[in-house]
């Protein structure tokens, strides 16, 4: 008698249903970024001028729906460029987790970095991207890596922070054109988010089977 991981547990590393969640969770994100791209083209195409009547404009009233509107807006395509592969690669390992999980997650990450940014930042700009959101799913990486006991997340946050490090520089004051706000926030909400929506491990008395299933020779 002989016992093998299991294929069916989709938080179980190198699991088929791992690889399966992790490919799905691919196509999705690879889904939102065009979705981006034709927002932003149909804002310049049609000069809607999205950005000044829907994105944050902090400490004011008429600025406030921009905390739910401003990560599908953009400063141009340049700025939309920038946040794309990071935006795939981060929300690809966090939606691979759960969809639940990853759009109560989402929800969390924007009102916490839109609210923050819209109660500390400059009355005079006007704050869009996607940028919090990365942020918050950096958060919820490194989080869950921790609250969870899980390496493979873990093992993410630092690919990641080797790939995109020095974009954490993003969370500090150092240039009057981006909202630092909105990533320091996001950052954190992303903290809350882990811990709130963490996965749960079952306690068990006995000798711990799960993840495996049992085979006769």
């Amino acid at each position: 008698m002989t016992l093998h991981p299991s294929s069916g547990d989709p938080f179980r590393f190198g699991t088929e249903a791992f690889y399966a969640s992790l490919g799905r969770a691919f196509v999705a994100m690879c889904a939102v970024v065009p979705f981006l791209f034709l927002i932003e083209a149909v804002d310049q195409g049609l000069a809607f001028g999205l950005d000044a009547t829907a994105g944050i404009i902090p400490q004011r009233i008429d600025g406030l729906d921009g905390v739910f509107f401003s990560p599908f807006l953009h400063h141009g395509f340049d700025h939309l460029y920038s946040n794309s592969i990071p935006l795939i690669l981060l929300g690809t390992f966090v939606l691979a987790a759960g969809a639940r999980r990853f759009l109560w997650s989402t929800l969390i990450i924007i009102l916490v970095s839109g609210l923050g940014v819209w109660f500390t930042g400059s009355p005079n700009s006007v704050v869009v991207g996607a940028s919090g959101v990365i942020f918050g799913y950096l958060g919820i990486l490194l989080t869950r890596g921790i609250v969870e006991r899980s390496w493979w997340n873990f093992a993410v946050f630092l690919l990641v922070g080797l790939l995109y490090g020095w974009q954490l520089v993003g969370i500090l004051p150092t240039d009057e054109r981006i909202s630092w706000q909105g990533h320091l926030f996001g950052l954190l909400g992303g903290v809350v988010a882990a811990i709130l929506f963490r996965r749960r491990r079952p306690a068990v008395d006995g000798p711990d089977y799960s993840g495996s299933t049992l085979s006769l020779p």
